[in-house]
């Protein structure tokens, strides 16, 4: 069983910035692949990045790629997401998940979910 708790969302500003972490219990976290997703309000949970469990892989979603960058510290059993240059169309609630089977961008290759965190970006 794996526990995720996420924190660092907030309210900033367009064009600021804020780093997302997301603490992991329970596990080997280096064993799993880490996730991050958002849902804004009426709209369906999407991909933002994934990293794999060595750290040395990521991917993700094109509207984020040269703004957000994921990484963990394994050594911490942490994952983190720096968000920079941040726009309204990143409002959303921001979880974390875990994935023992590697690399993934569908929310049901995720095997534990955290309990969000909200972003909100004013302009």
């Amino acid at each position: 069983q794996v526990q995720l708790v996420e924190s660092g969302g907030g309210l900033v500003q367009a064009g600021g910035s804020l780093r997302l972490s997301c603490a992991a219990s329970g596990g080997t976290f280096r064993t799993y692949a880490m996730g991050w997703f958002r849902q804004a309000p009426g709209k369906e949970r999407e991909f933002v990045a994934t990293i794999s469990g060595a750290g040395g892989s990521t991917h993700y979603e094109d509207s984020v790629k040269g703004r957000f960058t994921i990484s963990r510290d394994n050594a911490k059993n942490t994952a983190y997401l720096q968000m920079n240059s941040l726009k309204p169309e990143d409002t959303a609630v921001y979880y974390c998940a875990a994935n023992f089977g590697g690399l993934a961008t569908g929310s049901l290759d995720y095997d534990y979910w955290g309990q969000g965190t909200q972003v909100t970006v004013s302009s």
